[in-house]
């Protein structure tokens, strides 16, 4: 009844304002185009200003058909809304009004845009007083294009054809509004051309009014375009500008027969010496490779799919060698060439000899030559030590040091493992050499064992013999790598020479020793703390071989110590032990003395009275002290009251 009764009065407000004349100004503002991707939603917006209040409006929406025939879709007014029936938007348009003082906005919605959809779009708007105002709004709907897909041909191409033959194909599907392709070759764009170019589209459209586009690509083909990339490009429209894709790269084989080759060493990149394998390889400028024969000296040389391979070559494979093909056109020879270096390097040769036998004292040049045809670096070793560089090692004022084995070592630094190498001996001759012991005189106690050694050198070998007061010395003798070491045994009973004599067919030499016998001093039985231990030894006898120290001669420079030298007899000492055996008994000594004295005396056991001042004599029961020496190891029995026992109690 309400809405009624409002009804009523509106319209009578209508007539009433229409009776009078007074017309309401309206302005209608809208964009020139809406773009949208297919398939979504596009809002179409029309602004207007009145002087009228919302409540007085009008507002119709229309489509203008491909033939320009206006169809309304919607209608408001201020008692009902209106969507129009039987029409290609039916069920898919929304319409909302934002009104606002003397202002407002009505936006239309299309969902699920379609390419039909691509239209003008009118709104108007009315005033109850007759005043009104319209705009339009095209409507443009896009769809990207699927990927571009690019098809070459399969079969390699002849370069000589006198037309262009196809290059390939390129189809992009599914795009509104048409899409174009573009073709490149290596990045640069291909246009029409007459007899060298050819560019060809066709457009065909699907049921759901999406554009497919395909082109085609012919090219009159050259050499140079072997290798070549072609791809193509598709430009499309996307809402507020353009969009591109890029279809994969295709290379096409073109077809031409070689008019040059190239012959050159594949390995070793290098200079090359004697037994290097060596590669060659011949390539022509045509495709297909042709078939090339290797040859030298006009000999042909077996070879595998162009590579001609040389093992262990020489000097004698140095030269010319060609690969030859035949123009498949013209049936000329096509002749490509190199030239062949093979460095050598000559074994060493010493001179003048192998074997050099010199007298101490001369002088040595020897030379070592190898020849190479590049240039070399000589360096003489000995023993694993450089002593030398260049071809001659000279030697001056030669001794037994010098004498062995020397290597001369040749090289090419330009080729690394190039080299060869000689060696020669060089042996010395002299009279003899003896090392010199660090000392010659000794002090040694009677009755001691020194052993005294004498190492001698020389070439030929010396022999050694030793004397002492004129008479031969039984010895014994090592042959050690440079030389003959000897020693003795020599008992001292008193001062003495022993001389060591070496001698070869050069010559001889003698070192002599001086020994100095000691006596060794009797100790007193108040004064020695020894201890008393039975013995039947005579206080003469030596418990010990005495070895005297430093009596073995320093080895001169370039002396090989030989194993023989540990052979020589050594004394050992036992000093600590009997040390302390020795104090021990000492203070037993002591102890028994002690108690004994006290007995005497009656200080113990009970005893009284006068005591029996009677001594008993003491018994020498062979009872003797062993004193010793750290230096010399030397034992002296004494008796206990002091007196030396006879060797014959």
């Amino acid at each position: 009844m309400a809405l009624r009764t409002m009804t009523a009065l509106l319209v009578g407000l209508f007539f009433l304002l229409h009776t009078w004349g007074v017309k309401a100004q309206v302005k209608v503002a809208m964009e020139d185009r809406v773009e949208v991707t297919l398939g979504t939603a596009a809002e179409i917006p029309c602004l207007y200003t009145t002087d009228d209040g919302f409540g007085g409006l009008i507002i119709e929406w229309f489509y203008l058909d491909p033939a320009g025939k206006q169809h309304r879709i919607y209608f408001q007014d201020p008692t009902m809304r209106i969507e129009e029936t039987n029409s290609q938007f039916t069920g898919r348009i929304k319409v909302d009004v934002t009104p606002s003082q003397g202002s407002g906005q009505v936006l239309l919605r299309v969902l699920e845009t379609r390419l039909g959809d691509e239209v003008d779009f009118i709104c108007l708007v009315k005033s109850l007083t007759d005043g009104n105002d319209q705009g339009k709004t095209q409507l443009r709907v896009f769809e990207k294009p699927d990927h571009p897909i690019i098809e070459s041909v399969d079969e390699e191409i002849w370069y000589n054809n006198e037309e262009p033959v196809k290059i390939g194909s390129c189809e992009a599907k599914n795009g509104y509004p048409r899409p174009n392709i573009t073709w490149y070759k290596d990045n640069t764009p291909l246009s029409n051309v007459p007899n060298e170019v050819s560019v060809e589209s066709r457009v065909a459209t699907g049921s759901s009014g999406l554009f497919s586009v395909e082109s085609e690509l012919s090219l009159k083909v050259v050499k140079e375009d072997q290798g070549s990339e072609f791809y193509c490009e598709v430009n499309y429209q996307v809402i507020g500008g353009f969009g591109m894709l890029e279809s994969e790269k295709k290379k096409i084989r073109v077809r031409y027969p070689s008019d040059e080759v190239n012959l050159w060493v594949k390995s070793p990149k290098r200079d090359i010496k004697e037994g290097d394998t060596v590669e060659f390889e011949c390539l022509g400028n045509g495709n297909p490779q042709p078939l090339v024969t290797f040859r030298r000296e006009r000999v042909e040389l077996n070879a595998i799919n162009n590579v001609l391979e040389l093992r262990n070559v020489s000097r004698l494979d140095s030269g010319r060698y060609e690969c030859v093909t035949t123009h498949i056109e013209t049936f000329e020879e096509v002749v490509g060439n190199t030239t062949l270096f093979v460095n050598y390097l000559e074994p060493a040769d010493v001179s003048p000899e192998e074997t050099l036998t010199l007298s101490q004292g001369a002088d040595l040049n020897q030379s070592c030559n190898a020849l190479s045809s590049l240039k070399t670096h000589t360096v003489w070793m000995k023993n694993g030590v450089k002593v030398a560089t260049g071809n001659i090692l000279s030697l001056r004022d030669v001794v037994y040091d010098m004498a062995g084995t020397y290597e001369c070592m040749v090289t090419v630094p330009q080729l690394v493992g190039m080299e060869t190498s000689a060696v020669f001996q060089l042996i010395v001759e002299g009279s003899p050499e003896i090392s010199e012991p660090q000392s010659t005189s000794l002090e040694q106690a009677v009755e001691s064992t020194v052993v005294l050694t004498c190492r001698a050198r020389g070439n030929p070998r010396p022999t050694i013999t030793w004397r002492s007061a004129g008479s031969l010395v039984d010895s014994q003798s090592n042959v050690t790598e440079d030389g003959v070491l000897s020693w003795v045994n020599v008992k001292v009973s008193s001062d003495l020479n022993v001389s060591c004599h070496a001698s070869n067919t050069n010559g001889n030499v003698e070192t002599l020793y001086s020994i100095k016998a000691i006596v060794p001093t009797t100790a007193s039985p108040t004064t020695t703390l020894a201890t008393v231990v039975p013995t039947t030894a005579s206080p003469t006898t030596t418990l010990a071989t005495v070895v005297p120290p430093n009596d073995r001669p320093a080895s001169t420079v370039g002396t090989v110590q030989s194993e023989t030298t540990d052979k020589i007899p050594r004394a050992g000492s036992s000093g600590v032990i009997i040390a302390v055996l020795i104090i021990c008994l000492l203070l037993l000594a002591i102890l028994g003395s002690v108690l004994y004295f006290l007995y005497k005396k009656g200080k113990i056991c009970g005893r009284s009275g006068k005591q029996d001042l009677t001594k008993e004599k003491t018994s020498r029961d062979n009872i003797v002290v062993e004193m010793k020496s750290d230096n010399t190891e030397e034992a002296v029995l004494l008796a206990v009251n002091g007196d030396k026992k006879s060797g014959d109690q």
